[in-house]
């Protein structure tokens, strides 16, 4: 569902899991979802499939401060759309009795001090603490993880992410608020298509298949754990020779417009 939410409501009831699909075109999402090549996913998004966004960020260390201020992808339609969660800002034109606030400088902070046990599960290079930069996002949670098998390039990162993921959801009885940065969909993504010796588009899909599937343990994990929000989506798109653009942190619509979709797993 992508209707407006109380997040009020959910935040102290719920577990909460972002899940952010790095480097993923929405309209690569929405065909797979078209031609029923996402079962997993698919149960969980709109009858109409993933909700067209525009990100806030051309690459993923942009998108990922704006998402964890709470300025996650925007509808891409006219229209003042509230947020589900924001910093306290004075003046915030997208902050309604809906959205969830709080005074910490991001949102892993602002659950952390209402006792969610706050998890980030790295993939690209940006969450690898192997240096300043990469430690930036992990060092907003309480517990953070990172191996070079979790991250791009490697065939099975996204099961190896979710096996990870199960197993701290299991810890303790805590609520908690996980992240994960799945790292599979980025390039080098040619290994999800046998045969293929470059990235495109086609390997593009075909990792995002590969994902869908991997993905199922950690819905089973959600669910069985209790009541539980799920947020899904892109941080940035990328271009494979769309208009002689290759890539991203440029400013083509293959790049700022990404799939999003959140949803509730468990009990009510």
């Amino acid at each position: 569902m992508t209707g407006p939410i109380d997040m009020n409501r959910v935040v102290g009831t719920h577990d909460i899991v972002m899940i952010t699909l790095d480097t993923l075109r929405y309209d690569v999402a929405q065909t797979a979802f078209e031609r029923g090549e996402l079962p997993v996913l698919s149960r969980h998004l709109p009858a109409q499939g993933w909700e067209k966004r525009h990100t806030p960020g051309n690459f993923t260390y942009a998108a990922h401060h704006a998402f964890f201020a709470g300025y996650l992808p925007t509808p891409a339609r006219p229209g003042a759309h509230p947020r589900l969660f924001a910093t306290a800002f004075r003046g915030s034109e997208t902050t309604a009795r809906s959205t969830f606030v709080f005074d910490e400088e991001n949102i892993p902070k602002g659950l952390g001090a209402r006792g969610y046990r706050t998890v980030c599960i790295g993939g690209v290079g940006f969450f690898n603490k192997q240096n300043a930069l990469g430690r930036v996002f992990p060092g907003m949670f309480a517990e953070s993880h990172w191996h070079p098998t979790l991250g791009v390039g490697h065939r099975h990162s996204t099961e190896r992410q979710v096996d990870l993921a199960v197993q701290r959801l299991h810890a303790d009885a805590q609520r908690v608020f996980l992240f994960i940065n799945v790292s599979s969909i980025h390039t080098p993504n040619r290994a999800h298509l046998p045969g293929h010796t470059e990235d495109s588009l086609e390997t593009h899909a075909a990792a995002l298949r590969y994902v869908d599937g991997a993905l199922a343990p950690l819905f089973e994990a959600c669910a069985s754990r209790g009541p539980t929000f799920v947020i899904v989506c892109s941080d940035h798109g990328t271009a494979y020779g769309d208009d002689g653009y290759h890539g991203h942190r440029i400013g083509h619509e293959c790049v700022w417009t990404v799939p999003y979709a959140h949803f509730f797993l468990g009990a009510p």
